[in-house]
């Protein structure tokens, strides 16, 4: 007598898998879809809105670009939702890597693998010096083909915030509050290593977190002078993320640049020198 055993069917790939691997075509289409609008912010609109406009220049600029890091969460969200057909949270938790560092080869969380930001960190700071001469020789180069008013003005600076007037507007502290939030988290880190980085290997392979860090870089046209420091500087994010697969990590160390919250709350009592 022969016992049946019942039919099962495979189960079904994890929506974090290597199972739904993004085209070039795609990937490129998505990066597309958030530099466009931040170049058409810092180029088009922000001199156009200075020029007619009495507001201090800097927060027009900086105003623009948390708009711009806004749509990127509009788009992260159309994104996932078109892909998982859902935005449940228990779905997006293993889709953007939400979770602790996973061993390499385990995937299981280790806390010990925290400490891995500290030499992925040291390798930014690296890339970063090393950079410096590929920044200016690469300035040079810019100034030659672009509107030398359009290289890094000072609105796009800090000192720009250097004003007396701002003093007492508390809703300044609003607005860096809002733009480290897009920044660090909903915005750039959300599209570029929680929609992006987990479906680029089906492209690039191994080295996905080489072109992650590339698009990510020159995702910054509005910083277009700083593309070589910000892809030598930045590599240790992109690899660190891929390899521990958590956008923690990622969150972690971009956020450190959180600082200049400090800054603005200097500027907005009045305590810079």
């Amino acid at each position: 007598m022969t016992v049946k055993t019942p039919h099962t069917s495979p189960a079904p790939p994890r929506s974090g898998g290597d199972s739904a691997q993004y085209s070039l075509v795609t990937i490129l289409g998505i990066w597309a879809s958030a530099t466009a609008p931040m170049g058409l912010l810092a180029f088009v609109v922000a001199p156009a809105l200075i020029a007619r406009s009495t507001m201090n220049p800097g927060l027009i600029y900086w105003i623009l670009m948390v708009v711009g890091m806004m749509w990127q969460f509009v788009v992260s969200l159309i994104v996932l939702r078109l892909e998982l057909k859902t935005l449940q949270w228990s779905v997006l938790k293993t889709r953007l890597w939400i979770n602790r560092p996973l061993h390499p080869k385990t995937k299981q969380p280790r806390h010990v693998l925290w400490l891995w930001i500290i030499p992925a960190l040291a390798a930014n700071a690296l890339g970063g010096l090393l950079a410096t001469g590929l920044d200016g020789a690469w300035l040079s180069w810019l100034a030659g083909v672009m509107d030398p008013r359009l290289i890094e003005p000072v609105y796009t600076t800090f000192a720009a915030l250097d004003d007396a007037s701002l003093q007492g507007q508390w809703w300044i502290l609003g607005l860096a509050v809002t733009s480290a939030l897009f920044n660090y988290l909903l915005g750039e880190e959300l599209l570029f290593r929680g929609v992006l980085l987990p479906r680029m290997s089906g492209v690039f392979g191994r080295w996905d977190w080489v072109a992650n860090t590339v698009l990510f870089a020159l995702y910054h046209v509005h910083k277009i002078w700083y593309w070589p420091s910000l892809i030598l500087g930045s590599l240790g994010i992109a690899w660190a993320t891929k390899r521990f697969q958590s956008i923690w990590v990622a969150v972690i160390m971009h956020g450190l640049e959180a600082f200049f919250l400090v800054v603005v709350f200097q500027v907005v009592i009045g305590n810079l020198p």
